[in-house]
């Protein structure tokens, strides 16, 4: 005897499954939370700062 399916539930899967397909497209396509972002950018800025503080000066061509 065939299995008893309700159809509603197949459907609402279903979208389920879709939307979450989408939503893993998007993540990947549009990447980083722009906080994440800004924190790099941050620290990225802060180590070149604390690099460029530490070179020693060679007077004006900088050879």
């Amino acid at each position: 005897m065939a299995e008893i399916v309700n159809l509603n539930r197949v459907r609402k899967a279903k979208a389920r499954a879709e939307k979450e397909e989408t939503a893993a497209a998007n993540r990947v396509l549009h990447g980083t939370p722009k906080a994440v972002r800004n924190l790099a950018e941050a620290r990225k800025d802060k180590a070149d700062q604390t690099l460029s503080s530490h070179r020693l000066e060679k007077g004006e061509d900088d050879n």
